[in-house]
C-alpha cells in the first residue's frame, strides 16, 4: 500500500485503521480484581480503629510514622534525621529504640493507642525488633 493509499484511508475516516479503545470507567485502579490483598487488609484494619505503625529502615537510619488509613493522615513521626536527635549515629539498635519511644509518645498525645506494625517486608529482627519493642513499652498496644 502507497503512502497516498494510507492518507487517503485516513482522511475518509476508516475504521481498521482506529486504535482501540478501552471501555469507560474499566481502568486497573477500580478494578478491584487488580488490587493487592494487602490494601484491602490495610483499610479492614482502619476501619476497625487501628492506625499503622510504618517502619522504614535504610542503611543509616530508621523513620517511623503512626498512619490513618481511613482518612490519608500522618498521626505520628520520628525519625533519627530530626533536629533533636542526640545520637550521632541512627543505624543502630539505640537510634531504633529511641525513635520507637518517641513515636510512640507523640502518638499517645495524638490519642492514639491501638495500632499495628507494618515492617514495610523487613524481617522483625534488630532495628525493626527494638523500633517495635520499644514502641511497646512506650505504652503503644499492638
Amino acid at each position: 500500500m502507497t503512502l497516498l493509499a494510507l492518507c487517503a484511508l485516513l482522511l475518509t475516516g476508516a475504521e481498521a485503521f482506529s486504535a482501540p479503545v478501552a471501555p469507560r470507567g474499566l481502568s486497573r485502579t477500580a478494578s478491584p480484581a487488580m488490587k493487592h490483598n494487602e490494601y484491602y487488609g490495610r483499610l479492614a484494619k482502619a476501619e476497625a480503629g487501628r492506625m499503622r505503625l510504618v517502619c522504614v529502615r535504610t542503611n543509616n537510619h530508621i523513620y517511623a510514622q503512626v498512619v490513618d488509613d481511613s482518612r490519608g493522615h500522618i498521626m505520628a513521626s520520628a525519625s533519627t534525621i530530626e533536629k533533636g536527635n542526640k545520637l550521632r549515629y541512627g543505624g543502630n539498635v539505640a537510634a531504633a529504640v529511641d525513635v520507637g519511644k518517641r513515636v510512640a509518645e507523640r502518638a499517645k498525645e495524638k490519642g492514639v493507642s491501638k495500632v499495628y506494625f507494618d515492617r514495610h517486608g523487613k524481617k522483625y529482627h534488630g532495628r525493626v525488633a527494638a523500633l517495635a519493642d520499644a514502641a511497646r513499652e512506650a505504652g503503644l498496644d499492638f
